[in-house]
């Protein structure tokens, strides 16, 4: 018989719960250290600080001073780059993102029906997206050059009087999307593997029903790919809140403006028509030494992009409960 007294035992099965608990705890947060460890070092820790700073008035070398909002002001109200940097980052995500997703399913479609030389055109629809976009974006516009360019002297030809390209305000974005288009070969790829994997049975289902083309799409193809056409949509439209390199290269070399020291270059040539978002920032926080203003601008962009996520999740759950 024990001698351990009746409420020492009963004291030790309730402890004994609470310390498995407290081991299974430890155990599942080790191996969530890592990503801890990630989430907060390269997300939360940038996040606090950006908006730290954006009540700061900090250069990267002296000690921020607190300002309170007068970035704010500064970036909303004074600074001359925001509002056109924010109305072309918003028509390119609109536009640039619509077209590449619907020209990548198109694509997809098409390939998936090619009987013989399927390899060979998915091959020759994918290449381009391995071009650097330094050297792409080159390309494109020296081949869209309104005077010397082969697509104008083409034009030209047949009769046509070719447009300014990315000379003319009105066709510079048009012209980036163009460049978009034909870079499109990652959504192709993507595409292709989810059109592949609608069940054939829904198909043969639809043709016994006397269902057209258009009825197959609309009721079989597009309900089995939509998580895959909102995930192209959301990547489509973060890559876009982060352009830089395409609309800076294309309006650089436009301008005549390709190398060199001390050459004057205005952003967003044509008449900042191909000026973004991260352009001001990079402007703000590494020329000009405005840590706290470009950390506006950052905060702006991030909750731009969270929004139109959320917005896109939303929208694709509602689409989705309508359709059961």
């Amino acid at each position: 018989m024990s001698t351990v007294p009746y409420g020492l035992r009963a004291k030790r099965r309730r402890a004994a719960p609470r310390a498995k608990r407290a081991k299974q705890a430890l155990r599942t947060l080790g191996f969530l250290s890592p990503w801890l460890i990630g989430l907060t070092v390269f997300f939360l820790y940038p996040l606090l600080s950006t908006v730290y700073f954006s009540f700061m008035k900090y250069d990267g070398f002296t000690a921020p001073t607190w300002v309170g909002l007068k970035n704010w002001a500064y970036v909303l109200q004074d600074n001359p780059f925001f509002w056109p940097a924010l109305r072309n980052t918003l028509w390119l995500m609109v536009v640039m993102v619509s077209l590449r997703v619907v020209f990548g399913l198109g694509v997809g479609l098409l390939i998936t029906k090619i009987k013989t030389g399927a390899g060979f055109f998915r091959t020759l629809f994918f290449l381009p997206f391995l071009a650097p976009p330094v050297a792409a974006t080159m390309s494109f516009v020296f081949l869209l050059n309104p005077g010397t360019g082969p697509v104008n002297t083409l034009l030209d030809t047949i009769g046509i009087e070719g447009p300014q390209w990315f000379n003319d305000p009105s066709w510079s974005k048009p012209s980036l999307t163009i460049l978009a288009l034909w870079c499109v070969g990652d959504l192709m790829v993507i595409f292709m593997a989810a059109l592949l994997d609608v069940p054939k049975e829904q198909y043969e289902a639809a043709d016994l029903d006397g269902a057209n083309a258009w009825h197959r799409f609309r009721y079989v193809t597009l309900p089995n790919i939509s998580p895959i056409v909102l995930f192209s949509v959301v990547c489509g439209v973060i890559a876009t809140m982060q352009y830089y390199t395409e609309p800076l290269v294309a309006a650089k070399v436009a301008s005549g403006v390709i190398g060199g020291s001390g050459q004057q270059f205005e952003p967003g040539y044509p008449e900042k028509s191909t000026l973004t978002v991260p352009q001001v920032i990079y402007n703000l926080g590494f020329q000009r030494f405005d840590t706290g203003a470009a950390c506006v601008v950052a905060l702006v962009l991030f909750v731009l992009a969270m929004a139109f996520t959320a917005l896109l999740m939303r929208r694709r759950s509602g689409f989705l409960s309508a359709e059961d």
